[in-house]
């Protein structure tokens, strides 16, 4: 009975849907888990990068990016916030600025949550 407990708790560990809250302070860094990965439209590979994490962040790039193809869905990833947007309108909080590393990889990409920042389309 013990063993059986020690080896669930033990595999809840390490899997892949544990996440930290994302960072909310620039310089902050939290650890999550590759939920998603696809073209920033949907079906079309070739449109940019678009990334979704365990812990609900996300980033996109109208570019393809190199790391995050080479990344595979529940890769752990370090997600360090980099830059925040300025004099945005009340509410609209698009535009905050990541650092990823994937874990496994050693792939980095530094994209925005959105692919418009505050106050943009």
């Amino acid at each position: 009975m013990r063993l059986a407990l020690a080896l669930t708790v033990l595999s809840g560990l390490s899997s892949p849907v544990l996440a930290d809250p994302l960072p909310r302070k620039v310089g902050q860094c939290s650890y999550t888990t590759i939920q998603s990965i696809g073209g920033r439209l949907e079906g079309d590979p070739s449109s940019g990068s678009a990334v979704t994490y365990a812990n609900g962040g996300a980033q996109v790039s109208y570019e393809v990016v190199k790391a995050i193809v080479q990344a595979r869905r529940g890769d752990r990833v370090k997600l360090c916030l980099f830059a925040l947007p300025q004099d945005c309108p009340k509410g609209d909080d698009r535009g905050k600025v990541y650092r990823a590393t994937d874990l496994r990889t050693g792939g980095q990409w530094e994209l925005p949550d959105s692919q418009h920042s505050c106050g943009g389309a």
